[in-house]
């Protein structure tokens, strides 16, 4: 009897998590060594085929640049490695023999991994590593529209870690992707954990399972120019980010905030670079285009150039245009600019002064992208410490290029293509997550003092420490016990 595809698909889900289970026994067994020696076979063979894979991306979703893919992959395969080569995750952690405790980790277990179709292989590479190094398996579930780039890296990754000692199964993924597969690999019970890097919708699905989640909102980061800033340089360092991989990446500036004062530089080093301001008539138009008519952004403009984000629209640019973009007067409904682009096109806010614009940030933020980036430009760090405690953000970037910035490739934090966006941003975590995010740590703790020590009775046995405060209130309570 020929199931249908629905069928086929949830039996998979439940197939994959099964296997995924036997694999962490097996895991679990391992010490520090053998699971750093996994992670390193992963790491060299996903840089060996970074360009390979790089391409398989771009031509299956037409999403993007095949060079920035490429760079995305060796991102998540020597950039990410470099950070977790040496951090301990499982076994002994950390030991304070003077306060005579043990910090153990102790794997999560099967972790359910969202991927989705704008940073697809380069996803697999990062949440293969992560997982693996901490010392659990992972179960993939694949956007349908790029479900052929993904299933090749996982056969990349797999392949390198099986090769290096991992259980088969400690890397699989699901390959009739369907919304009943997802809902079934997440709520099943033996999934202890999902990793939600994907739409809206599907995070808050992931949310929603009953089983633990770490979600990533939507991103929505304005960039502020401030006065102290080299204008040309921030105009460059916007446009290269909004530009890489044409835009798909959720940290990228999604619009530009100056005050008035500023104008007339902003707008002739856009123009200078390869920007197009948009006439009223031409935005207008686009922004008629970019949003559908529940309000959610046209997937035709995703990953595009802003050529043929401008085609599509209907309207006419030059050759030369790098970026197309629109000003903007709102926030909200009825002002399509205001929201995440996922492609090569900016709002352009301009304020009356910089408290009008550190207010236009946070509001750009709170309507969309809450706990997620804000980027500044700005040579006055006390400017900086203003408007980085007063934007609802995660990750506040200065003077580099958000998309790149926010992930940890021209700053120093630590590398993820999983952002987390805090309470604000509806997610469990505000890291840039990592093995450190996906592990239980069991503490050891050995009694240091006894009940009577806490009621201020004298005991025998050994304390760790006394502080002076302890030592004074013992003093007293002795005191006044012989009516001194």
């Amino acid at each position: 009897m020929e199931f249908d595809k629905d069928l086929r698909s949830i039996q998979e889900a439940r197939d994959k998590v099964a296997k995924a289970k036997k694999a962490q026994k097996v895991l679990a067994a391992m010490d520090q060594a053998a699971i750093d020696r996994i992670v390193t076979a992963i790491s060299q063979a996903a840089a060996a085929e970074s360009a390979r894979l790089a391409r398989l991306a771009a031509e299956e979703t037409g999403f993007g640049v095949a060079a920035d893919k490429e760079i995305k992959n060796r991102f998540a395969a020597l950039t990410l490695y470099e950070a977790i080569k040496d951090q301990k995750t499982v076994g002994v952690l950390a030991e304070n023999k003077e306060q005579r405790t043990i910090d153990i980790g102790v794997p999560v277990g099967v972790v359910a991994a969202l991927v989705p179709s704008t940073n697809p292989t380069s996803t697999v590479i990062y949440k293969s590593m992560i997982c693996l190094k901490a010392g659990s398996p992972v179960v993939f579930s694949p956007h349908p529209s790029a479900l052929k780039c993904i299933l090749e890296t996982v056969n990349v990754v797999r392949r390198a870690a099986e090769g290096a000692g991992a259980p088969p199964d400690a890397i699989s993924s699901l390959t009739t992707p369907t919304l009943e597969a997802t809902k079934t690999l997440m709520e099943h019970p033996d999934t202890r954990l999902i990793l939600a890097t994907g739409g809206p919708g599907m995070v808050k699905a992931a949310y929603s399972s009953g089983t633990p989640a770490i979600g990533v909102g939507a991103g929505n980061g304005p960039a502020y120019i401030h006065h102290t800033a080299d204008v040309s340089l921030a105009v460059k360092r916007i446009l290269d980010s909004k530009t890489f991989d044409n835009g798909t990446i959720c940290a990228s500036e999604q619009s530009i905030v100056i005050a008035r004062a500023l104008e007339g530089p902003v707008t002739d080093a856009l123009k200078a670079q390869g920007a197009y301001l948009l006439s009223e008539e031409e935005a207008t138009k686009l922004g008629r285009f970019i949003l559908r008519p529940n309000g959610t952004m046209n997937p035709a403009i995703v990953g595009k150039t802003a050529q043929t984000v401008a085609r599509l629209a209907g309207l006419t640019v030059p050759p030369s245009t790098r970026v197309l973009v629109a000003r903007e007067k709102g926030v909200g409904p009825g002002f399509p600019y205001s929201s995440e682009k996922l492609g090569p096109i900016l709002a352009f806010y301009l304020e009356e002064n910089e408290e009008k614009a550190l207010a236009r940030c946070a509001e750009l933020l709170e309507w969309e992208g809450a706990g997620h980036t804000f980027a500044i430009h700005s040579e006055d760090e006390a400017v900086v410490r203003r408007f980085a405690s007063a934007m609802p953000a995660s990750r506040v970037l200065v003077n580099t290029a958000a998309s790149l910035g926010g992930v940890g490739a021209t700053t120093c934090l630590f590398p993820a293509l999983t952002l987390g966006c805090g309470a604000v941003g509806g997610s469990s975590s505000s890291n840039n997550i990592g093995p450190l995010d996906l592990i239980n740590i069991k503490r050891v703790a050995w009694g240091v003092r006894e009940v009577d020590d806490l009621r201020g009775v004298s005991s025998s046995h050994t304390r760790c420490e006394v502080s002076e405060d302890e030592l004074q209130t013992l003093v007293n309570t002795i005191l006044r016990r012989l009516h001194v």
